[in-house]
């Protein structure tokens, strides 16, 4: 087979089977990216934070589309206090026509400085929310989140629940 043979064979496969190898190159899933707002209670104190969160989910089994694999990353800001989540678990949602409902559990860790001092902890997460479609102009495959999630968290023998609400914009591919 000659050198022009080859380029050829080799330019017509990856033109027949382009459709093919795409399916496998992107993975369907989608991005998320908003503000978010957190109510947290310890002990003693109770705190209000402002912030953002950002998360980005794969569906890895197309036969049971329903399921995906979620990494949720937050940070939240008030005077004094930091507090920055990574999170990572199963989402479950269902499509109805242009909502899609999902329920989420998680886990990871909490990264809190307060006055200097800085302590990683152990994080739990359970949650839902709501995404609604919607197309503007060349805008396509978008959506609108709103999103609510409680948090645990255990610092030495102080329990921390956060209760948390998101709003924002998905990317979906």
């Amino acid at each position: 087979m000659s050198k022009t043979a080859a380029v050829v064979l080799g330019f017509l496969s990856f033109i027949l089977f382009a459709n093919i190898s795409r399916a496998q190159l992107i993975p369907s899933g989608n991005v998320y990216v908003g503000v978010s707002e957190s109510d947290s209670v310890d002990v003693v104190n109770r705190y209000t934070f402002r912030g953002w969160a950002a998360s980005a989910e794969d569906m890895p089994f197309p036969r049971y589309s329903f399921f995906g694999v979620v990494v949720d990353t937050s940070g939240y800001y008030r005077k004094g206090i930091q507090q920055y989540d990574l999170l990572l678990g199963p989402r479950v949602s269902h499509n109805y026509g242009k909502w899609r409902p999902f329920a989420q559990l998680l886990g990871g860790f909490q990264r809190e400085t307060s006055d200097g001092v800085t302590h990683f902890i152990v994080a739990e997460d359970v949650g839902g929310g709501v995404d609604r479609k919607f197309h503007l102009l060349f805008l396509h495959n978008f959506s609108w989140r709103l999103q609510f999630d409680y948090v645990h968290t255990r610092l030495l023998s102080a329990n921390q629940n956060e209760y948390r609400g998101s709003a924002g914009l998905v990317w979906r591919f």
